[in-house]
């Protein structure tokens, strides 16, 4: 079947966790499953906050082939849930304050990690995935499939958070944690979701307006 590479791009901006297999090993030619927060990069790649000290930090190290299961099941249903699941190797990163800021907003609690100076990034180049939209629908996407256009950029995402929030039409409660060029990940108190656009953003007057009239359509 042929998938759509927009629906495991907005499934993956809709989930806060993911389950990471490694290789183990010791003993060799086990897959060893861990479950772990994750952000995506400006490339919509899942990266993650882990322990020197972690077993599937030290797989990783080892051999960085590893596949990155995310499911998104709000009502529980797994099995007629979206669910993806990603094959690719991960490669350590030197925390490019970007990236850096970007975790922070969508798990302020990884802080507390990096302060012990023990935590690195690692981000997932993407090969292929395997996508399922619920009971029947499924298929494989590669992984240069997920987004041609050209990434927005960090520093022009923290702009945009700033327009955002100085913004009078925008309720106090309401957070905009990022964005990419095809949608953006909002947060109302404990409750996240993701702003869908109806066409792809090519530039900054663009986002602006989609954010602009997402303000004027919620009610106060």
């Amino acid at each position: 079947m042929n998938i759509p590479a927009h629906a495991p791009l907005h499934l993956l901006h809709q989930a806060t966790i993911g389950t990471l297999a490694t290789q183990t090993r010791q003993p060799t030619g086990f897959p060893y499953p861990s479950v772990l927060p994750f952000v995506l990069d400006h490339r919509h790649r899942p990266t993650i906050l882990v322990s020197q000290l972690a077993e599937h930090t030290r797989n990783l190290q080892s051999d960085p082939h590893a596949g990155f299961l995310v499911v998104h099941a709000p009502q529980g249903d797994v099995l007629n849930a979206e669910r993806v699941t990603l094959l690719g190797l991960f490669e350590k990163l030197e925390t490019p304050p970007g990236l850096v800021q970007r975790y922070l907003r969508y798990h302020p609690e990884g802080q507390r990690y990096l302060d012990l100076g023990d935590f690195t990034f690692w981000t997932m180049a993407l090969e292929r995935m395997r996508y399922i939209g619920g009971f029947g629908t499924m298929g494989w996407v590669k992984g240069d499939e997920l987004d041609p256009l050209e990434p927005l950029a960090y520093d022009e995402e923290a702009e945009l958070i700033t327009f955002f929030k100085t913004h009078p039409k925008r309720h106090d409660n309401l957070e905009l944690l990022g964005l990419d060029r095809y949608g953006a990940d909002l947060k109302t108190g404990s409750t996240r979701r993701r702003l869908v656009f109806d066409s792809p953003k090519l530039d900054t007057a663009a986002l602006q307006s989609a954010l602009i009239n997402h303000l004027e359509e919620v009610p106060n």
